[in-house]
């Protein structure tokens, strides 16, 4: 494992509250997660509590290891320098022993000392480093490996003990409720596989596989296994869906942009299969334990791979890939390389329909 220097280690006693300032996009979150287990850990007694923006906060509550999800409201009552204030004054009056910011910003680190938590650590990045009183210096090295080692090797330079790397996200009863209501709503039935697809992808097009060709898979795995396939996506992601839904021999079941994020939840962890792009609910569909494959052109697998013993990576080397550009400046071979039988044969292994 690949070890960054930090500076003083937190204390192992006297930590009874700890804040943890959470990351803001759902794949990121599902990252985190070894690293809030490594804090939990440490300090198996105190209380966790993870600041999150709305959008993520679902995956927090999802975690054993978090106490309690305090929501960011940001746009909202804690937009501006005023709610800034306002959220500094919030989170003084719960009386926090320490803060670990997973979050890189500086912004972050500025709400932590207007909080008058004792104890703020964190990598040294954005020029945050004199608002740490605990900061571990974020090498290029350390840059380039899988995003979980990232978040959990910060944690243990702070000195929190190792919890490893697996991601598990556990819906409790209610998520298997909301499916139910869910599926009646949506026309989905409950005696048929289901495959949800991902066609979307919020950094740009350069992530994006052929809508075309997911409908062929789903055209194909839905002749060969009789399932049903759901599209899914927020509300940016209509327009791919909407492309995949008119590419497609038969129909489709088309919720993008008509759940919010436990919904989505809920729908995925009753997947059989999973096929996504580089996204979100990539990570989510994997920390499910769902079969996930993910198709990966222009970011990097090394870095974004999605947890979870039954995930499969499909990608192909070229000389110009991982670019991390939202949109291809060339001839966007590294997803042209990736084949609707490719993806159709992994799907078979995972379904066990070979």
């Amino acid at each position: 494992m690949l070890k960054v220097r930090g500076g003083e280690k937190l204390p192992e006693k006297g930590i009874e509250k700890v804040l943890i300032r959470g990351t803001n996009w759902i794949g990121d979150v599902v990252m985190t997660l070894p690293a809030v287990a490594a804090v939990r850990k440490t300090w198996p007694g105190a209380r966790i509590s993870v600041l999150a923006k709305p959008w993520v906060a679902e995956v927090y509550r999802l975690s054993a290891d978090v106490d309690d999800v305090i929501v960011f409201e940001e746009p909202g009552r804690h937009a501006g320098i005023g709610g800034k204030l306002r959220l500094a004054r919030e989170l003084r009056g719960v009386g926090f022993d320490c803060a670990i910011l997973l979050q890189n910003a500086i912004e972050a680190a500025i709400i932590a000392r207007l909080a008058g938590i004792p104890f703020r650590a964190g990598y040294n990045s954005d020029g945050r480093g004199l608002l740490l009183t605990h900061a571990v210096r974020r090498t290029e090295a350390i840059r380039r490996v899988h995003q979980i080692d990232y978040y959990t090797e910060m944690v243990q330079a702070l000195g929190c003990t190792p919890a490893g790397r697996d991601v598990h996200l556990r819906p409790g009863r209610d998520y298997d409720d909301l499916a139910e209501a869910l599926f009646r709503r949506f026309g989905i039935a409950g005696n048929r596989p289901r495959i949800g697809l991902a066609p979307g992808a919020a950094y740009g097009p350069a992530k994006k596989w052929f809508p075309e060709r997911f409908a062929a898979v789903a055209d194909r795995l839905g002749g060969e296994s009789g399932s049903q396939t759901i599209l899914f996506g927020s509300a940016g992601d209509r327009e791919s869906a909407a492309a995949v839904q008119g590419s497609a021999r038969h129909p489709l079941i088309d919720i993008a942009g008509m759940t919010n994020l436990k919904e989505a939840i809920a729908l995925i962890a009753r997947c059989s299969l999973f096929i996504s792009n580089d996204s979100g609910l990539m990570h989510v569909a994997g920390a499910l334990g769902v079969p996930t494959i993910a198709l990966f052109g222009s970011t990097n697998p090394v870095t974004t791979s999605p947890v979870g013993e039954r995930s499969v990576v499909i990608h192909h080397d070229v000389d110009c890939s991982p670019c991390l550009k939202p949109v291809c400046p060339t001839d966007f071979r590294c997803m042209e390389l990736i084949g609707v039988e490719e993806v159709c044969a992994a799907a078979r292994k995972l379904l066990s329909i070979e």
